[in-house]
């Protein structure tokens, strides 16, 4: 991977929390930074602390609502028109187990049971339609934003239409990541593009949690520099489908692990016409 004062790292969910965090120690460390997110306003706030903070100008704000696969796909045409690369993609914006909706089951505007909508199926659209740039700019990075909290995947009610819970929502939806993030090291490995997903910490003081009433446990700090790491470290240059604690490498739950579970999820993306190889294909450079 390029120096990082070299390279172009788009940060999804980068105006709160985590993602501005990391944004604000990529821009410090000199990178060109595509700052993403849902509201203009608080995208132009955000470049405005992070360039004040940093003195880093080479900083881009990009909106787009993960809701929405159209608005997906247009943030990708955009990137795609407008870069002629990008070393390292971080999809770590996401909708936690509380809100929106506290208790009640939503809709994404596509009709997808939202958290699946936003933390999966939007990033995975994402990838998909940026992974002909990512193989072009290689070797490039892959990181997944995941969580410890995972659960497996019932592939007769993925939509949770039948007792909705909040919380299975949000760790069906991570264990999703966890399993697509391998089943891209499989394919893009030898391609020079490596995809890692981490949980970087428990419960870190971040809106999401703060929201659900959770009492923080590790420091944003904690969740950084794990992030950091998976983003630039050169000893981990060449390590590719791996789930990381934190710092540590560790286990994800063993749907992760099983070669039939991460087809069905695979097919059940393409039937939800989330991207197909074709579609994906349509965006080559």
């Amino acid at each position: 991977m390029r120096p990082i004062c070299e390279s172009t790292i788009l940060m999804t969910g980068a105006t709160d929390g985590l993602g501005k965090a990391v944004a604000t120690e990529l821009a410090g460390a000199g990178a060109n930074v595509l700052v993403h997110g849902r509201d203009n306003g608080r995208g132009e706030q955000t470049l405005a602390e992070i360039r004040e903070q940093t003195g880093n100008e080479r900083l881009e704000w990009y909106r787009a609502d993960l809701a929405s696969l159209g608005e997906v796909r247009h943030l990708a045409d955009r990137i795609t028109s407008e870069h002629q690369r990008i070393d390292v993609l971080v999809n770590n914006a996401g909708i936690g187990t509380q809100v929106p909706g506290g208790g009640e089951r939503l809709e994404s505007e596509d009709g997808y049971e939202l958290r699946f909508a936003v933390n999966y199926l939007a990033p995975y659209l994402l990838t998909r339609l940026l992974e002909p740039l990512l193989v072009d700019s290689a070797p490039a990075r892959i990181v997944n934003v995941s969580s410890a909290g995972q659960a497996p995947i019932d592939f007769d009610d993925v939509m949770l239409e039948r007792g909705y819970s909040g919380v299975q929502a949000y760790c069906q939806s991570k264990l999703a990541q966890i399993m697509f993030t391998f089943d891209l090291d499989a394919e893009l490995r030898e391609r020079g593009v490596t995809a890692n997903c981490l949980h970087p910490g428990t419960y870190m003081p971040t809106k999401m949690v703060l929201a659900a009433g959770v009492s923080p446990v590790d420091s944003l700090e904690v969740g950084v520099r794990a992030t950091m790491r998976l983003i630039s470290a050169p000893e981990l240059e060449g390590t590719s489908g791996r789930y990381f604690n934190r710092l540590d490498e560790a286990r994800a739950h063993p749907q992760a692990y099983d070669p039939d579970a991460r087809r069905q999820l695979r097919e059940l993306s393409d039937r939800l016409g989330v991207c197909s190889r074709r579609a994906a294909g349509a965006h080559r450079r």
